[in-house]
């Protein structure tokens, strides 16, 4: 079943947010609508992910739980919460954008990650494939910012790297193409959210 906001008219700028969103926070939509501004795109898809291949199966709440968790947080119309990898099987990244990209030729999608996931990205399952299929703007994390620079894939990308200033051109560019983000960190993350007590126990 198509979710609000799946419904997409050719040519619109849609920014792809991957996760766990165990559970979704401020953080998340603090990062959304930064990328939303210096990106200029119509809108931002949360995709949460039925399972992280990167990430242990313990404390992950139920996937129902986390989709509630991500609708009761994303309160910006510009912003769609999407089960859409686990409608079509897809477990990793690479293969979720190569199926957008062939069900929505006419869309410019960008990858959206953090600057922490940069650092990991070579660990990814085949990443290569990955910045040939969307561009990637990285947004800053907390301790990752300058080591996301400083990472090896960014070391390969450095000839498709372009200015934050011309974030709003990325979207119309033809992949590999890549942008570090510039603005204020937000701390807040599921971990820590977790390690407080931030989903409520089952009986």
């Amino acid at each position: 079943m198509t979710r609000r906001g799946e419904l997409l008219a050719p040519g619109l700028r849609v920014g792809l947010l991957g996760g766990s969103f165990n559970p979704a926070h401020e953080g998340h939509l603090h990062v959304t609508r930064m990328c939303l501004r210096a990106l200029h795109l119509d809108r931002v898809w949360w995709l949460v992910s039925p399972r992280n291949p990167l990430k242990s199966e313990t404390g992950m709440a139920p996937y129902a739980d986390r989709i509630a968790s991500a609708e009761a947080m994303a309160q910006d119309p510009r912003i769609c919460v999407s089960d859409i990898e686990a409608r079509l099987g897809t477990r990793y990244t690479v293969d979720t954008l190569a199926a957008l990209a062939e069900r929505h030729p006419d869309i410019r999608f960008v990858w959206l990650m953090g600057a922490d996931n940069m650092i990991e990205l070579p660990r990814w399952q085949r990443w290569r494939e990955i910045v040939g299929l969307a561009p990637i703007a990285v947004y800053p994390r907390p301790g990752y910012t300058l080591k996301a620079r400083l990472s090896p894939a960014a070391t390969a990308l450095r000839a498709y790297t372009f200015d934050a200033s011309d974030g709003h051109l990325l979207a119309g560019r033809a992949p590999p193409a890549l942008i570090f983000l510039e603005g204020p960190e937000n701390r807040q993350s599921a971990t820590e959210i977790r390690r407080h007590g931030g989903w409520p126990r089952r009986t």
